[in-house]
């Protein structure tokens, strides 16, 4: 906090950073800064494997690679969601957007959720459940508060969500502190295919209406986007029931139909959110490749299940690096700028960021199916630090300066 006196009087006032001051601001920029620090720490421990080498020991408790997929969805994908939902929830609401202080609290518990975890391999694995599953609870009780205060029943699904991927965590916590065994994975998937959920709830609200509102700014003499309720009732339907498949006990064909049917029905829902007309806005086709990766990844996981043509794991980061990263990334960078009262316009740097993390995405789901695993996983990780790092780089003023007048 910053200290402030009055001329004439010898009171001090503390004013919060201006980074505090709003949901957005400190958690995206703690997003970009994060990913980066977590993709370079997986991609230096990859680099050393590839060399031959090994380390002797490592700061966390688990395998390196279930510490890799636990903070970028419990870490990374989580601080973006509470970026969005502290700032969304209370335009939905008319009600009183969350303070510097609330900012500043629940980012200390995220912070030390990181640490905890990081620091895993010397700390009580008991100590280090709490410690990081403190956070979901906080946020999921700031957003119940607010959605309270104008019942809205669309809306409350995303406690619902909130609630799976705390469940997700927990998962993988168990397993660590050693009271069930092969839980981590499931807590895994679950976490991924609920952020997915996420996608297909809020995508399919905000990227056929900000098509639509850019194309009557420039007066299109085209058709507009236009969605179908059944459509759009149905695509929610199968991601939420791919979401709770993933953990639970039904045969692997049934969960790959799911999977189809998910990516089948949210891909003709956006065949009518005319994409092809924002190929002049980079700001608005991400959006757009984004949800298209989304159904791509539902069926190319499909497809891992039913016909065994990619790796589980390969399918699972289209859905990962693909759809979350590039939405993710799409709606940290629009956000920021409307919310600090700057034009909907994005620089070269962050298309360049937009199209790094397609690439890292591609990357690592198709070409460790045809190269090296190696090289091919060391190139997909740095293309993704690209991208996070121009993001860090261009939004930092924008996310720490006060808002443009």
């Amino acid at each position: 906090m910053a200290a402030a006196s009055h001329p004439h009087s010898s009171r001090t006032v503390w004013r919060y950073p201006t980074f505090l001051t709003a949901g957005f601001r400190f958690y995206f920029l703690a997003a970009g800064i994060f990913s980066v620090f977590a993709m370079l720490a997986w991609t230096v421990w990859l680099s050393v494997h590839a060399a031959g080498g090994a380390f002797v020991s490592v700061p966390m408790g688990m395998a390196p690679h279930l510490w890799h997929a636990h903070e970028m969805v419990y870490g990374y994908t989580i601080a973006v969601m509470a970026g969005f939902f502290i700032t969304a929830v209370p335009n939905w609401t008319g009600s009183k957007e969350a303070g510097a202080v609330f900012v500043s609290v629940s980012g200390l518990v995220w912070v030390l959720g990181r640490l905890s975890v990081w620091f895993s391999g010397s700390l009580d694995p008991v100590i280090v459940a709490v410690v990081d599953l403190a956070f979901i609870p906080i946020l999921a009780t700031s957003i119940l508060g607010r959605l309270a205060q104008k019942a809205q029943l669309r809306n409350a699904v995303f406690l619902f969500l909130l609630s799976a991927l705390f469940t997700g965590n927990l998962l993988m916590h168990l397993e660590w502190i050693g009271w069930t065994e092969r839980t981590a994975a499931s807590g895994v998937r679950l976490g991924l295919f609920i952020s997915a959920a996420m996608i297909v709830i809020i995508g399919g609200r905000v990227v056929p209406a900000f098509t639509r509102n850019a194309l009557n700014r420039i007066e299109y003499a085209g058709s507009m986007p236009v969605s179908h309720p059944w459509f759009d009732r149905a695509g929610i339907l199968l991601a939420l029931l791919a979401a709770v498949s993933s953990v639970v006990p039904i045969p692997e064909t049934a969960l790959g139909l799911i999977c189809l049917g998910a990516g089948a029905v949210n891909m003709a829902r956006l065949a009518g959110w005319k994409g092809w007309a924002t190929l002049k806005s980079p700001i608005l086709w991400i959006l757009h490749v984004a949800f298209l990766l989304l159904t791509v990844g539902y069926i190319v996981y499909g497809f891992s299940l039913l016909f065994d043509l990619f790796s589980e794991t390969a399918a699972l980061h289209l859905l990962a690096a693909g759809a979350v990263g590039g939405m993710t990334l799409a709606m940290m960078t629009r956000a920021s700028l409307g919310h600090s009262g700057r034009p909907l316009k994005v620089s070269l740097p962050i298309a360049l960021a937009y199209l790094s993390v397609i690439a890292a995405a591609l990357l690592r789901t198709f070409g460790t199916q045809i190269l090296d695993y190696f090289p091919v996983m060391i190139a997909s990780g740095l293309l993704w630090m690209i991208a996070f790092v121009l993001f860090t780089w261009v939004y930092f003023p924008i996310l720490t300066k006060p808002r443009s007048r």
